[in-house]
């Protein structure tokens, strides 16, 4: 059966687009038109926009295109969502937003405290994977997805997680502390192991755990959260199997593998980066070292000679 059936709003999330342009409006609006009014700042580079609008249009992509309703369709989708939502955009979004913003936003009063907490590598990681898991248990899952303001509340909180556990690897504000490349491969392995539990409950799962995706009644309920109640009130639909051709099981297992090779991929280029950028920083320390002492060196034979 075609998707167009649920209408246009469902299928591109006319709202989002508004929404999206709006802050990206405001974002070159800070960034270039009001710099002036900050304390500090540096002219917008090239890499953050590229960055910011990347993490812009990469956020409709799985929020407002057809992906969308695939997701709440099938749980091969919503799991390649979560892995995009929670896994790249944030680390879009901070890389995109120069550090001088970053500054004012952190510094602030009310946030102060919260972020220092937070963005701990240790209190970050686990608060990461608490929430992944505790979203992706059956009895939980399917009650967030049947409620409407539940599901936006949970989901918020959801990407506030992710954006604290990519804050460590990510985040650079001059002036703080930064971790250690050693200290971030070893926060990039632990976040990949927290992770693995829940990917492994869903793949390995013998039954399907979810209502919402298998059976009908919970299916329409939950899709009333990207299709307007009122388009399907006037649709005769018996469940998902009318858009899937997978068994139930199938599609979760699949969700939950495509979940965990997303996860390693993104990861696995992240720790490249940071391995990479540590031995060219270990190469120039040493370089640097080297040269000191050749002049430390002659200059001390210089001075012996007169």
């Amino acid at each position: 059966m075609p998707l167009n059936i649920f209408g246009f709003q469902a299928l591109w999330s006319p709202y989002l687009i508004g929404v999206i342009l709006f802050i990206t409006v405001v974002y070159f609006l800070v960034t270039v038109v009001w710099r002036k009014d900050f304390k500090v700042s540096e002219p917008l580079k090239k890499g953050e926009a590229a960055y910011f609008i990347l993490a812009m249009i990469l956020l409709y992509v799985i929020k407002g295109s057809p992906i969308d309703l695939m997701s709440h369709i099938m749980f091969t989708y919503h799991m390649v969502q979560m892995a995009f939502l929670l896994l790249l955009v944030p680390m879009l979004i901070i890389k995109g937003i120069p550090w001088w913003v970053w500054k004012v936003v952190v510094e602030a009063p009310v946030v102060r405290g919260i972020f220092a907490i937070l963005t701990q590598p240790v209190v970050s990681a686990f608060v990461f994977a608490m929430m992944f898991s505790l979203y992706h248990m059956p009895g939980i899952f399917d009650t967030i997805k049947l409620n409407e303001t539940l599901h936006g509340i949970f989901s918020f909180f959801l990407f506030l997680s992710a954006f604290f556990m990519n804050w460590p690897l990510f985040g650079h504000i001059p002036g703080r502390k930064q971790m250690k490349p050693l200290y971030k491969i070893a926060y990039i392995i632990a976040n990949a192991v927290l992770i693995t539990p829940a990917c492994a409950l869903i793949i390995f799962n013998p039954n399907p755990m979810y209502s919402t995706y298998t059976e009908g009644e919970s299916w329409l309920k939950a899709m009333e959260l990207c299709v307007p109640a009122a388009t399907l009130s006037g649709l005769s639909l018996s469940g998902p199997e009318l858009f899937n051709n997978m068994k139930p099981l199938e599609d979760q297992q699949l969700g939950g593998v495509l979940m965990k090779i997303i996860q390693e991929i993104i990861f696995g280029i992240v720790l490249a980066t940071v391995f990479r950028n540590w031995w060219i920083q270990e190469k120039q320390d040493d370089k640097a070292i080297t040269e000191n002492a050749l002049k430390d060196f002659q200059a001390k034979k210089q001075s012996q000679q007169f």
